[in-house]
């Protein structure tokens, strides 16, 4: 018996690598650090045609600035924290976690980074999707004489 995908329909062509994506991400990750994904008003410059940019905020308490590491890697967002161990601490109840970490997020085409901000223990990072070009091409047809 095979396995049916959402893309396995003659219709959808070339979509096999959206599908591979998807499984890899269904396999998903650990929950840390925990983020928030919101679509919020912004300029008129930075925005897609609705007026809206996408933040992404991610909990980071204890990170500094020089902790944290925001790349694009192809069309993925990879955020990197690493902590340095400050000397001896004798710490009588340790909660709130100084691990290191790494997320990931898959951008779709077209997707811009605009820009990062740490604040308040918190780091956000905004992104737009500017309108794509309208393009209508007319293929011509070959006749065979």
């Amino acid at each position: 018996m095979s396995r049916m995908t959402p893309f396995s329909s003659p219709l959808l062509l070339g979509f096999d690598s959206v599908e591979k994506t998807l499984e890899r991400i269904a396999k998903g990750g650990d929950g840390y650090p925990p983020y928030n994904i919101e679509r919020v008003r912004a300029a008129r410059s930075d925005a897609d045609r609705s007026g809206h940019i996408i933040r992404i905020t991610l909990a980071v308490a204890g990170f500094k600035p020089d902790d944290l590491e925001v790349t694009t890697e192809e069309n993925q967002l990879m955020i990197r924290g690493r902590q340095a161990e400050e000397g001896e601490r004798d710490f009588l109840h340790r909660g709130i976690a100084a691990r290191q970490f790494q997320k990931g997020f898959l951008l779709a085409d077209g997707m811009q980074i605009i820009g990062a901000q740490l604040k308040n223990g918190l780091l956000s990072i905004d992104l737009a999707k500017p309108e794509p070009e309208r393009i209508v091409r007319k293929i011509e047809i070959a006749v065979d004489e």
